[in-house]
């Protein structure tokens, strides 16, 4: 299994230069990137308790911090960056595109595991990487605000809420209704935002692997 850190370069106006953990086990059956959501990093425990699962199915990982150091620090004050999901989606599809320029990743079905305003940014991503992204999976996301990008989504998604998170189950159901994409909905039944209840995350993950092994199974054929 190859374990390492990678820094990512971005393009266009917002150049920088994004820190992450890739993870290949031997013979991947597709790799699955990871968008944290507010005010985390790629140090999310419960991003990588879903990356451990998806590493067991045979997935490599790569969780990756969105936002360079400065702009967390300043996101912390401000909470402006998280919200905006045109940055945030952007450095996602230039790390499609990085990974496609990889010679272990280029020919790997490619995944998307977005939490909170991850998830939006996944969507757009996706959205705008149709050929690449071959599934996405929400994790207690906002998937609302993509906005007009649900509509253009081609790739499988699935859209994991906690029962108890009446807010947002709300709004994955009223963005679930704009996706013209194959979608479900997994709600885990008793769970709150986090999934800090005995047994939701371990729900989550198991839910993510699912999905993802069989849509990247799907497009790898």
């Amino acid at each position: 299994m190859l374990s390492e850190t990678v820094t990512v370069p971005t393009q266009g106006p917002d150049q920088a230069s994004l820190a992450g953990d890739l993870v290949l086990p031997e013979a991947p059956r597709g790799v699955v990137l990871f968008a944290h959501g507010s005010g985390s990093s790629r140090f999310s425990p419960r991003n990588r308790a879903v990356a451990a699962e998806l590493q067991q199915a045979g997935l490599g990982t790569l969780l990756l911090d969105l936002l360079t150091e400065d702009e967390e620090r300043d996101d912390l004050l401000t909470a402006r960056h998280r919200f905006d999901i045109d940055l945030l989606a952007g450095r996602l599809a230039g790390t499609i595109d990085w990974l496609e320029r990889r010679p272990d990743t280029a020919d790997l079905p490619v995944g998307l595991f977005g939490a909170s305003t991850g998830a939006a940014a996944a969507l757009v991503a996706a959205a705008e990487r149709p050929e690449r992204v071959s599934a996405v999976v929400s994790r207690g996301g906002r998937p609302d605000l993509a906005g007009g990008a649900l509509e253009l989504v081609t790739a499988p998604v699935l859209l994991i809420v906690g029962g108890n998170d009446q807010t947002v189950l709300g709004l994955n159901r009223e963005a679930a209704a704009r996706l013209r994409a194959t979608h479900e909905i997994h709600v885990v039944p008793g769970a709150t935002h986090l999934f800090p209840e005995p047994g939701a995350l371990e729900e989550v993950a198991r839910a993510a692997a699912g999905w993802f092994g069989r849509w990247l199974a799907a497009s790898d054929g």
